[in-house]
Parts: C-alpha cells; structure tokens; sequence
C-alpha cells in the first residue's frame, strides 16, 4: 500500500515500576511483535517512569525525530500517577479521536472497565500517537481494533493520499 509497509514505529512504556527495573515490560515487546508482523520498522523502543516531563519529553523527541508512528503503553486509567494522556494532549497539535473511541467502544465488550481508559491518539507534525493500555492483553486486543486503518492515516499524514476514495 504505497509505501504502506515502511512505516517507522516508536514505542513508549510508562511504567514507574518496569523503568526501575522491578518488572519486565510485557505490553512494549508486545507492540514490537505487532509492528514486526505489518512489516514496520521499530526505531525506538524506551520504558520511562510515569512522570508527565519524561513522557512529553520522549513523544517530542520521538515525533520530531520523524517517527511516524508512535505508541504509549501504560499510565492512561485512574490511578494518580497515570498521566500519559496528559502528557500526550500537551505534545499534539491535532486530536485523532476516532482510535481512542474505537478502541473503547471494542473493549466494551471485552469488559466494563475499558470505559476507564483515558486513552488519547493525535497528531504532532506528521507523527500518529496513539496511547494504549499497558496490559499485554489489552495491547493485543486494541491493536487488532486500530491495525487496518493505520496505513491510510501515515499515508495521509505523508500527503500520499489524492483521493481518499480510491486508495
């Protein structure tokens, strides 16, 4: 899908716990296996601590750096040091809500408490982040939720796309 398969991918963990070394980061790995299967090109992988400066700090770094494709796992429910979608809303210029609403609206029917995902997913430059769960489980079931429509969204954020009708 023109060019489809070259997409560069970032991955983000936010984890206090797995950032210090107490806990192995499942949900990062787990994403790195999905983007090997679409063919996608991981240049980043890194497991910060939930603080909002070393998550914004890292989407900037990552979204400037030309990475077009950028996942968070972790930090976005109830707790009071989840605030990866904080960080994230602070970082895009433009929402994309269509994913988090898609991939709510799916886990919903896994289970009630994906009503408490504060995921967020936008733009920055031409960069599509996209804040998942931090479960293994749930990053398997969002992405198959949101896998096709990604190529067309980097697409478009490449300027690829002439007539969305007829890609």
């Amino acid at each position: 899908m023109n060019n489809a398969e070259h997409i560069s991918v970032g991955i983000i963990t936010v984890s206090d716990r797995a950032s210090r070394g107490e806990r192995e980061d499942l949900s990062g790995p787990e994403i790195r296996l999905w983007a090997q299967r679409w063919g996608y090109a991981v240049l980043l992988e890194a497991v910060i601590p939930d603080e909002f400066d070393a998550i914004r700090t890292k989407l900037i770094a990552c979204a400037d750096s030309g990475i077009e494709l950028i996942f968070t796992t972790g930090g976005t429910g109830f707790a009071p040091r989840d605030v990866t979608p904080e960080a994230t809303s602070s970082v895009i210029e433009r929402f994309a809500p269509g994913f988090g609403e898609a991939m709510r609206r799916a886990s919903m029917e896994i289970t009630p408490h994906a009503m408490l995902s504060r995921a967020v997913c936008g733009i920055r430059k031409k960069s599509l982040i996209i804040n998942l769960p931090g479960s293994p489980k749930a990053v398997r079931e969002n992405l198959a939720v949101i896998e096709n429509a990604i190529p067309h969204a980097i697409l478009l954020l490449r300027n690829s796309v002439s007539d969305c009708g007829s890609t």
